[in-house]
């Protein structure tokens, strides 16, 4: 039986500028970093992000982007500040999809590596909540 979530591994050039993003955007604790030792296929760093394991490995990037991505969540009252955390990085951010009141507010980013990260204030509960209501 499956039992959650264990860990997310992303591939990318530059370690450091992955792990920038992720303590300055995303509050990662950096809790493991290879060195130059490759137990896996290449050095690694893990973070702790709210809880979850994030790997980040050396390779090559993603070739292009797409509207695949990761979504952390955010309190309601962060958006501003974590808003200008991404632009502080010269991170683009891509506008979001359209939405309806009561399914919280999402920031799309991409790293340097054509991964895309989402922001996210709302909860699966409130979404289904406001799409059981007419429009």
């Amino acid at each position: 039986m499956t039992q959650g979530l264990s860990h997310m591994t992303f591939i990318m050039r530059h370690l450091d500028k992955m792990e920038e993003i992720l303590t300055s955007v995303l509050d990662a604790r950096k809790i493991y970093d290879s060195g130059d030792d490759t137990f896996s296929l290449s050095k690694e760093r893990f973070f702790d992000i709210g809880g979850v394991w994030v790997a980040t490995m050396q390779g090559d990037p993603l070739p292009t982007r797409t509207y695949n991505h990761v979504a952390f969540k955010m309190g309601p009252d962060e958006y501003d500040d974590r808003l200008a955390r991404i632009k502080a990085l010269g991170l683009e951010i891509r506008e979001g999809r359209s939405r309806v009141a009561g399914e919280g507010h999402s920031i799309y980013f991409y790293d340097y590596d054509n991964h895309m990260f989402e922001l996210h204030s709302g909860t699966l509960a409130e979404r289904l909540e406001r799409y059981a209501k007419p429009r």
